[in-house]
């Protein structure tokens, strides 16, 4: 069955009113950056761009400890953060969690003292918000932390705020705008600020990449952890869908949803990884991954990995819509080759063109969405909508805020929209024949292929809150609808902008993904600092 409302191409499947999540940030509208926003050169004690294995050495010989460390990313957020408007809001208890690590006697967990930002959709018990990026959520405050906050905190992180993201993921509106919320403001790019920060977990990959904490969580339906991890040259990786719990996380499209770690180096994402995977018994998705979960994702890594892989170059769809991606992505194949792997080339996914614009991804996410988002709000405590139709009149009442640059005819299409079960399954099934066994599962068998490499998407544009972004072309739609994972890791610049390689595969296959992406990075070390270049500078 087809949808009975049109989508043109660029916001069909992956950045229409169907990729629902959710955010938000401290600052209030776009505006200029304030003029005494400024990032400080780095500090005296050279703690910027450091790792975790690096923070917990320095730990282990008493030259750090958890308060320190917190007050350092607390600082930098305070000076740095006005320019990018990356944080919603910062934990008001964080300096005293890091105390209480720092004084703890009981054994110190792997993530012990280590200051996370979690997107603003992961539930916290604590004095925090949890709102979407809505003003209509201002308030929430959930009796229990989420699966991955309650992981992260057994771990010993500190969860230091929340961050900003595309408001309800860019759920709202048929045309996306990616990093706006009402409640936080624009999300800016921290290579240049007038770019995009690309995709709903932007505000999470932004804080990273700026050092504003040492890793972050974000969430994923399709394109929102590994495309923002591109366009500010980190590292982000969308699990196998089931692989980490997503209860107590505002959902989108359950199908597809992923919670996933996004740090500065594939190591830091594959600590993160280990910590937060395992059977939640909120999520029944994650009943599938016994037996495919790892508690230590860092013994796959290895910088000889590449060695004796094979891997796919799928061209069709997924080349040849932005020059620059494409030069940088040649430059990393031949990097792949002459770390040791055999590269096919071509290996493209058979049904790569069909995937782009699907009928019955539509139908999916349309169905999914109405019925997660209703229940959540029909659950959540507090006084705010209790559902699809109370948030839409909402945002109506307040539309000088909510309204200021999107309309909600996203929000209105899905609330309107009725498919039966039986439409709804036989679409799933569709979108998983397609993209699994007919799409990345066919080529991998086909070609014996330890995994596909594709760039992520192209340099960020421009932020244009009147128009609306515009998208050439990504590689997240097939791991998408399969609800298999993939990997982004910094691959180069086009005039000092980011641009990142993908590594795709079939499910649970997470440890072959962070093998080959490790041994890349090391192999080509393209990750560096950002630059905070004003938008008045060069391209």
């Amino acid at each position: 069955m087809s949808t009975p409302y049109r989508m043109d191409r660029n916001n069909a499947t992956r950045r229409s009113m169907l990729a629902l999540g959710t955010a938000a940030a401290a600052t209030p509208w776009l505006g200029a950056a304030p003029a005494q926003a400024r990032p400080a050169t780095r500090s005296p004690e050279r703690l910027d761009e450091l790792g975790m294995t690096e923070l917990r050495g320095r730990m282990g010989e008493g030259r750090l400890d958890a308060e320190r460390l917190t007050r350092y990313y607390l600082e930098r957020i305070d000076r740095v953060d006005p320019l990018l408007h990356a944080v919603i809001e910062v934990n008001p208890d964080a300096l005293r969690e890091a105390r209480r690590l720092d004084a703890g006697q009981r054994p110190r967990g792997p993530l012990h003292g280590m200051p996370v930002l979690l997107k603003d959709l992961v539930e916290t018990a604590d004095r925090m918000h949890t709102t979407a990026g809505s003003l209509a959520l201002e308030g929430l405050r959930p009796a229990r932390d989420a699966t991955v906050a309650a992981k992260l905190r057994t771990a010993g992180a500190v969860i230091l705020g929340k961050t900003n993201l595309s408001e309800w993921a860019g759920g709202m509106s048929l045309t996306h705008r990616a990093g706006w919320s009402a409640r936080g403001g624009q999300t800016r790019n921290p290579y240049k600020l007038d770019r995009s920060p690309n995709e709903s977990s932007s505000g999470t990959a932004v804080a990273v990449a700026a050092n504003l904490c040492v890793a972050g969580i974000g969430t994923e339906t399709n394109g929102s952890i590994i495309d923002p991890a591109s366009a500010n040259c980190v590292v982000g990786m969308k699990p196998t869908v089931g692989l980490i719990g997503r209860g107590g996380v505002i959902p989108g499209v359950p199908s597809q949803d992923s919670v996933g770690p996004i740090a500065r180096t594939v190591r830091d994402a594959a600590i993160l990884l280990g910590v937060l995977v395992g059977i939640d018994d909120r999520d029944p998705a994650t009943e599938a991954s016994r037996g495919h979960f790892h508690r230590d994702y860092t013994r796959f890594l290895d910088a000889d990995g590449l060695r004796g892989a094979r891997i796919g170059i799928p061209r069709t769809v997924y080349f040849g819509y932005s020059d620059h991606a494409d030069e940088i992505a040649e430059r990393a194949i031949a990097t792949l080759r002459a770390a040791g792997a055999t590269v096919v080339d071509p290996a493209d996914i058979p049904t790569a063109e069909r995937l782009e614009d699907l009928p019955s991804s539509k139908i999916v996410q349309a169905y999914e969405i109405k019925r997660a988002l209703n229940a959540y709000l029909a659950g959540a405590p507090g006084d705010h909508p209790r559902g699809l139709a109370e948030l839409i009149a909402f945002n109506r009442a307040h539309a000088d805020r909510e309204l200021r640059y999107v309309r909600q005819d996203g929000l209105e299409a899905v609330h309107r929209l009725d498919f039966t079960e039986s439409e709804y399954r036989e679409a799933l099934a569709t979108n998983h024949r397609l993209s699994r066994a007919e799409g990345i599962d066919a080529v991998l068998r086909r070609f014996r292929l330890d995994a596909l490499v594709m760039p992520t998407t192209g340099p960020p544009a421009k932020i244009d809150l009147v128009r609306g972004d515009s998208y050439g072309g990504g590689a997240s739609t097939p791991a998408a609808l399969a609800g298999y994972p993939a990997i982004s890791v910094p691959a180069g610049f086009a005039f000092g902008l980011p641009v990142g390689l993908t590594f795709m595969g079939t499910a649970w296959s997470e440890p072959t993904l962070l093998r080959l992406a490790y041994a890349y990075e090391r192999a080509d070390r393209v990750r560096r600092a950002p630059t905070y270049r004003p938008a008045d500078v060069g391209f």
